[in-house]
């Protein structure tokens, strides 16, 4: 009985010539598949690229250096350290509900945006906080640190875009210390 498997399966593992394994049959038509996502792939790099941001790696922040600690009677509140941008309509939430404290002396509203092409300086509107390479918490309260990637509104330079639209609002990359500096320099990303 031994002897009768072991020839079973020296019949099995005669290979023909040409022929091909089931589990490799698909693997002639996988070429069109990769080219295409190299193509994306290649696409997303040149994406990347065309946003050629002045500070590509940035320090990260410890959230006790974000954030002090205040404990009131029973419950404990997160007072903001850093340079927040505050918009129009921006008001505290009643002193019972509000886990973020953020102190009006480090509230902005308005940049010194420079344009590296023009070699100038602007000081412009801050739309919003777009990308704080810090971690999304810090987008949604605001916060702006070295790195941060705000909107600001350019409309008063005359930017027109190549169908003559006027350009509203752009990008640009916080190159200072703002908590240090007193005001938010960032550079315009063309």
């Amino acid at each position: 009985m031994h002897e009768e498997s072991t020839s079973r399966r020296k019949v099995d593992d005669e290979v023909h010539e040409g022929a091909v394994p089931a589990y490799l049959l698909d693997h002639e038509n996988t070429t069109r598949p990769k080219i295409m996502s190299n193509t994306i792939k290649q696409k997303r790099k040149e994406k990347a690229g065309k946003w050629e941001v002045p500070l590509p790696k940035v320090r990260p922040v410890a959230e006790d250096e974000m954030f002090k600690v205040i404990r009131s009677a029973k419950q404990w509140k997160r007072m903001v350290t850093k340079v927040t941008f505050v918009g129009p309509g921006f008001t505290r939430k009643p002193p019972k509900y509000e886990r973020f404290i953020h102190p009006s002396g480090l509230g902005f509203t308005e940049a010194h945006v420079t344009h590296p092409e023009l070699k100038c300086t602007f000081k412009l509107e801050i739309i919003g906080v777009k990308k704080n390479p810090k971690g999304p918490m810090y987008i949604s309260l605001g916060v702006m640190t070295k790195g941060t990637i705000i909107e600001v509104n350019v409309s008063e330079l005359g930017l027109v875009t190549p169908a003559g639209k006027i350009v509203w609002g752009k990008y640009a990359q916080v190159t200072n210390n703002p908590e240090n500096d007193g005001c938010v320099n960032p550079v315009l990303l063309v």
